[in-house]
C-alpha cells in the first residue's frame, strides 16, 4: 500500500468548470479522438445491459462513502452476484511511474508507487493502464472481505461506453470514484490530473474473485472483463 495523503482534496470542481468552459471557448480543448474513441466501446456487452442490472442496490458498506472531501457521504458500495458496484464521479489518478503526463510537473498529489506493482515489481503507469483506485479498508467497507483483488477486473460505464480496467491503486479510507489517467482517456474523460475529471456519474462494477494475469496487461482485462460482464448480465 503506499501512503495516502491525509486531505488530498482530489480534484476542485469550480476549476474544472471554468477551465473547460475556457477551453472550449478557445476551442483547444485536449485532443482525445486517439486512444479514447478506439476503446470507449471495446465491450460486446452494451453499457445499458449492464446499467440495468444496478439500477436498484443491495447496500455492502457500512455506512456511505464521500466523492470529494468538501461533499457530504452519499455513495454507497452495493452487492451482486459476482460483483459489487457503485455509482461515483471520476477523480484522476496519476501516480505511479513518473512519465510526462504524469509527474510531480504535472500532478500536485503525484506518488510514484502505486498500492499493486506489475509483474515485474514496478509501480503501474496511470498514462497507459486504465485502472481504478479503491479506498483503503476501513470500518465503512473493506474490499477484500468482497473477494476484490489488486488487478481484479472493473467494467467502468459511462453513458453508453465501457472500458474494461483492473483494480491498480488504494485511495483514502473515506472518498470513491477514482480511476487513472489512461482510463479517463478511454471515455472521453479529461484527464489532466490536476484539473480534468468529471462529477459523473460514472459506475464502476468490481468483478469478484477475478485477477488479470499480469496485472499489466490490458488486452486480458478486456477478454476477461467481456465474459465476467456478460455473465453479470446472465445472472442478475
Amino acid at each position: 500500500m503506499h501512503p495516502i495523503p491525509p486531505a488530498r482534496n482530489r480534484r476542485r470542481r469550480l476549476a474544472l468548470a471554468a477551465a473547460a468552459a475556457a477551453l472550449l471557448a478557445a476551442g483547444a480543448l485536449p485532443a482525445l479522438a486517439g486512444r479514447g474513441a478506439a476503446l470507449a466501446h471495446e465491450s460486446s456487452v452494451p453499457a445499458a445491459d449492464l446499467l440495468a442490472k444496478v439500477r436498484t442496490c443491495k447496500q455492502v458498506s457500512h455506512g456511505t462513502y464521500r466523492t470529494d472531501q468538501e461533499k457530504e457521504p452519499s455513495v454507497p458500495v452495493c452487492g451482486a452476484k459476482g460483483a459489487v458496484f457503485f455509482t461515483a464521479d471520476m477523480d484522476i489518478d496519476c501516480d505511479g511511474r513518473p512519465t510526462a503526463r504524469c509527474s510531480k510537473k504535472t500532478d500536485p498529489w503525484f506518488q510514484d508507487d502505486t498500492a499493486f506493482q506489475q509483474s515485474d515489481g514496478r509501480a503501474l503507469r496511470a498514462d497507459r493502464l486504465p485502472y481504478v483506485v479503491v479506498p483503503v479498508p476501513s470500518e465503512i467497507w473493506d474490499y477484500r472481505a468482497a473477494g476484490v483483488k489488486g488487478g481484479g477486473v472493473v467494467a467502468i460505464v459511462r453513458d453508453d461506453q465501457v472500458e474494461y480496467a483492473v483494480v491498480g491503486d488504494l485511495g483514502p479510507k473515506n472518498i470513491i470514484g477514482e480511476a487513472s489517467y489512461a482510463a479517463a482517456e478511454a471515455l472521453g474523460i479529461d484527464p489532466d490530473p490536476a484539473r480534468g475529471g468529471t462529477d459523473g456519474p460514472v459506475t464502476y462494477i468490481l468483478f469478484t474473485n477475478s485477477e488479470v494475469t499480469p496485472i499489466e496487461s490490458h488486452r486480458e482485462a478486456v477478454t476477461l472483463g467481456d465474459r465476467l460482464a456478460k455473465e453479470f448480465v446472465a445472472n442478475n
